[in-house]
């Protein structure tokens, strides 16, 4: 049996939005296709995916067991179609992703740089979530990772390439910690490690005006409607006429970790590729994880 990688896609598209119309305008088809393709897959597979309860789509078990199983298929097609595609000048290819954040924050500088070093190289670069890189690690698919919180399995190889420090700015001068937290404070998702330090720092119950995994979106509602917000303190330098450091508020650090799994006939590129990440001006050096 062959699957139709756009029934992959169509699934993957109704199991986020969770609404059959909303996928069929984000896949420019009608809602009667999604329903239809959605109707093969599960005749290929003998299982039912998504129960219909009036406006109320939810994953099956079975559906939720075939979304990882999904994303690794097209990932591989995907990078199977890339090499196939490769041009005479482009002979390596290397498959990376990152969080948005870090994309923002660090990752975009050492894209640049890869280029400059490495002009016969084909990169493809994506944003994922630390639970889809780990999967497509495992399943190959994805040749290097760059995470805030390693992901501690077996098998997998993290290095540790820069210290970023967060810093709470506001867009308001002359604050302290606790008024830039109470005057709308803007939360940005960077990972288990900055949630446990920050509830540490500030023991507040004053709920964020905006909480985002965004760094973009968090830093673009800043300027346009002001707040405060901890910020990579790389970024600031760019803002200093908008954006004034809380003094009182002490930096909070994350580790930004590249990770892979060794051995295969690409890890030369991969120590390449860590080592120009490495040694971004903004970079600390690179660490081996211990246990890994």
């Amino acid at each position: 049996m062959t699957l139709d990688t756009e029934l992959l896609k169509t699934f993957l598209e109704v199991s986020r939005t969770r609404h059959f119309g909303k996928a069929a305008e984000h896949l420019y088809l009608t809602p009667s296709a999604v329903s239809f393709r959605i109707r093969q897959l599960e005749s290929q597979l003998g299982v039912t995916l998504f129960t219909r309860l009036r406006n109320n789509i939810q994953l099956t078990s079975s559906g939720e067991a075939l979304i990882p199983h999904a994303e690794s298929m097209l990932l591989a097609w995907a990078r199977a179609q890339h090499e196939v595609a490769l041009s005479e000048r482009q002979t390596q290819q290397l498959a990376v992703a990152g969080t948005a954040n870090l994309w923002d924050a660090y990752l975009q500088e050492g894209l640049h740089r890869l280029y400059c070093e490495l002009p016969a190289l084909s990169l493809r670069a994506d944003i994922r979530t630390p639970e889809q890189m780990t999967r497509a690690l495992l399943g190959r698919t994805l040749d290097l990772a760059f995470l805030t919180d390693p992901a501690r399995i077996e098998g997998v190889t993290h290095v540790a390439l820069h210290t970023m420090a967060l810093q709470l700015v506001s867009t308001s001068p002359g604050l302290d910690a606790a008024s830039a937290m109470a005057q709308d404070y803007v939360r940005i998702d960077w990972g288990t490690a900055f949630n446990t330090q920050h509830a540490k720092l500030f023991n507040t119950n004053t709920p964020p005006l905006l909480h985002t995994g965004a760094l973009r979106i968090a830093l673009d509602y800043l300027l346009y409607h002001g707040g405060s917000a901890f910020l990579p303190t790389s970024m600031l330098h760019h803002y200093r006429e908008q954006l004034h450091i809380v003094a009182d508020a002490p930096p909070i650090t994350r580790e930004v970790y590249a990770a892979y799994l060794p051995g295969g006939e690409r890890q030369a590129l991969i120590d390449t590729v860590i080592e120009l990440f490495g040694t971004s001006p903004q970079g600390a050096g690179l660490t081996p994880v211990p246990g890994d």
